[in-house]
């Protein structure tokens, strides 16, 4: 059997078994700014959670990165939001899987908090393995909120249990460059900060 084939086998497995309480899901990414550990929510946010680790568990987010800043000093949207944004090593248009299934705030209970991970999308279903971290309280993020014109919020599916030093370090980075797409001008940094490789910590 192919190993991405097997990892993704894998993730579902251990999907069931964190749904069971068996004990807390755990991610490690390793950046080159330092490690980020991530708690997930499989009980909130199945499908999201689901979506993630087939990423994770293929390797793809190994020679990805962290490639996005956002603060009130660079942010041009409203409301103003603060996060850090990053993905796998794979061009937006070449996912090898579908996306996934938007999970409404409303609906999983979970908020876009300091600390949170929630994918990042353009339309409704639309997320595959972009995903952003709250650096702060986040509410425009949320259903019903005014940050995307659809209001249909971003799907939350987990939260840093150590590492939001690093988060807070790769946000304050100012070396970004200047973008012919307005809206996310001056917040793409160059170069972005890498992803050295991602892992399971609970197995």
């Amino acid at each position: 059997m192919p190993p991405r084939i097997a990892a993704v086998l894998l993730a579902s497995s251990w999907f069931a078994l964190a749904a069971h309480g068996e004990q807390p899901l755990q991610v490690r990414l390793d950046t080159e700014a330092g490690a980020i550990t991530l708690e997930l929510f499989p009980e909130q946010a199945p499908k999201t959670v689901v979506n993630f680790l087939r990423y994770v568990d293929g390797g793809y987010y190994s020679g990805g990165g962290f490639y996005r800043v956002v603060r009130p000093d660079n942010d041009n949207g409203n409301p103003k939001i603060t996060v850090i944004q990053g993905g796998a090593n794979l061009p937006e248009d070449e996912s090898p899987f579908p996306p996934v299934e938007l999970e409404r705030t409303n609906v999983t209970g979970l908020k876009n908090l300091a600390g949170t991970i929630a994918m990042a999308r353009s339309g409704p279903d639309s997320a595959t393995h972009a995903v952003f971290i709250n650096v702060e309280d986040n509410p425009g993020l949320d259903y019903g909120q005014t940050r995307n014109a659809d209001r249909q919020g971003f799907a939350v599916f987990g939260r840093v249990v150590s590492g939001m030093d690093v988060v807070r370090k790769i946000n304050a980075r100012t070396d970004t460059r200047q973008d012919a797409d307005a809206y996310v001008s001056g917040q793409i940094l160059d170069p972005p900060v890498k992803i050295l490789g991602a892992k399971r910590l609970s197995d």
